[in-house]
């Protein structure tokens, strides 16, 4: 079966009347995508449309609600002047508000189903990046890991990393020759930072029932693919935790997901808000992973597409791999300003009607210069673009939807209760228990030992100090009955001489 096309929006430039659709060919949609431009010049609304447009033909979408007004996507929009202008300027035959079916997410629980993954699942790797470690002490959280391997214990929340890390520095000696030195001053960085994760929210992250992610892939019963929003507005005051947690989401679906080859459609999109975050400040090792995920995870059907101002946030690696691009207006007020605008011109076909580099700086909101990769896997040439309006409502929902949204969740209440089984800070504290209890009991039958021996020597001591005696006194009293018997020998002889 032929999947439409996603419809973009319609090229300005021409004479022609309607304004020549432009579409995005769903096979190439796991080719990837850019959406950039400065604030204010339609980024979001792009998004949108795009969510929209992968919803009616079947395929799951998950993004992130940076700024809070995408939740308006759960419900149809409504008319208004400017939409039908467009509208009527594209000659879109079907156009109709609708809402789509979609699931709200929150790392948080507040304004959607908990998100949770383990502390095993997040790995030493990305915990190290969102603890800012050094080589060393991503060493030793390494070492963490491994020795809960070997003792097979799970590592669920931060409760079972902190009790782990501190069991393996209060054991640091007797662990040395099978881990290698852990060095206490770098625990103690480790658990300065593990406390200021805890006061960034990520408690909440850490544990289970964690993130199945089937229930992200899933279509509704008409047809159509959720829709999946994480409110990420208070997200983003920890960025680091926001960058790392969708880079996990990231590659647990390159791990997870089988190989399917080119297909008709995506199996899931995922847009990346705020995309600079992912690499501002990542270690290389950290960059070329993610380089290495976005290149092979298309074979596994699934589209990202990074959302940001600059599309020099990117690494040029990562850039070269989106194929798919829309790019919104930029400011050149500064020479750097125009060093960027030129750079971004760059990256796109060029057309001969226009000067990408003027028309990237002449863009009023709501176009954008918009070049997709066409049936034989080529760019197409870039065109100035009116982007399509959305059939979902602009802005945010009030709290009373979205509560009676999520009460109609397909999930139900699945992610809405912690679960908290025995797992490493249980077990460890119980062997610390015994080990304590064991070393006791050792100190008190050494001390028990040594008063013994005490007391033996006392009493040795004492009988030697009574034998003595009982010799001095035999020998004393024996030297006194001999004089006494000698006295009376003599005295006899004296008196018989006499």
């Amino acid at each position: 079966m032929t999947v439409d096309p996603l419809l973009l929006g319609g090229a300005l430039g021409t004479d022609q009347t309607p304004l020549p659709q432009i579409a995005l060919n769903p096979e190439f949609a796991n080719r990837h995508g850019l959406i950039a431009g400065a604030t204010g010049t339609g980024k979001t609304v792009t998004l949108q449309v795009l969510a929209e447009g992968f919803s009616r033909i079947g395929v799951p979408v998950f993004m992130a609600d940076v700024k809070g007004d995408l939740s308006g996507i759960a419900v149809a929009g409504s008319e208004h002047p400017k939409v039908s202008e467009r509208v009527d300027a594209m000659a879109i035959d079907d156009f109709a508000f609708s809402a789509n079916p979609v699931v709200f997410w929150d790392l948080y629980g507040e304004q959607g189903h908990s998100v949770r993954a383990t502390i095993s699942e997040m790995g030493p790797a990305l915990l190290s990046r969102l603890l800012q470690l050094n080589d060393t002490q991503e060493g030793i959280l390494s070492i963490v890991f491994e020795y809960a391997d070997d003792e097979g214990l799970l590592l669920l929340n931060l409760d079972d990393l902190e009790t782990t890390l501190r069991f393996v520095a209060d054991n640091a000696k007797s662990l040395r020759s099978q881990y290698g030195n852990i060095s206490a001053a770098s625990v103690g960085a480790i658990q300065r930072r593990l406390l200021g994760l805890k006061q960034d929210g990520a408690e909440q992250f850490f544990g289970e029932p964690g993130l199945a992610l089937s229930d992200l892939i899933r279509v509704a019963p008409d047809g159509r693919g959720y829709v999946n929003v994480l409110a990420a507005d208070k997200l983003m005051r920890a960025p680091r935790l926001y960058a790392t947690f969708l880079l996990w989401l990231l590659s647990e679906l390159f791990e997870e997901l089988p190989e399917v080859g080119d297909a008709e459609r995506p199996k899931l999109v995922f847009f990346f808000d705020e995309a600079h975050l992912l690499f501002s400040d990542a270690p290389k090792a950290l960059i070329e992973k993610v380089e290495t995920v976005v290149r092979l995870i298309r074979s596994k059907g699934v589209g990202v597409y990074f959302i940001t101002q600059n599309p020099l946030d990117l690494p040029e690696a990562v850039l070269g791999q989106l194929g798919n691009r829309v790019q919104h207006a930029l400011r050149a007020f500064t020479p750097k300003d125009q060093k960027a605008v030129r750079a971004c011109a760059q990256t796109m076909r060029a057309n001969p009607r226009f000067k990408t580099e003027e028309a990237i700086t002449q863009l009023g909101v709501g176009e954008a210069l918009v070049s997709v990769l066409e049936d034989d896997g080529i760019p197409s040439v870039t065109e100035r673009t009116f982007m399509a309006p959305p059939r979902s409502r602009i802005g945010p929902i009030d709290p009373a939807t979205r509560s009676d949204l999520m009460r109609r969740s397909p999930h139900g209440n699945r992610y809405d209760e912690t679960l908290d089984r025995e797992s490493a800070h249980e077990r460890l504290l119980v062997r610390a228990q015994h080990m304590a209890t064991e070393a006791e009991a050792a100190k008190q039958a050494e001390l028990q030992a040594r008063e013994e021996k005490r007391a033996s020597r006392r009493q040795g001591m004492g009988e030697a100090i009574v034998k003595s005696l009982a010799r001095s006194l035999a020998s004393s009293v024996g030297r006194s009955i001999g004089k006494q018997i000698l006295r009376g020998l003599l005295g006899s002889i004296m008196r018989g001489g006499k």
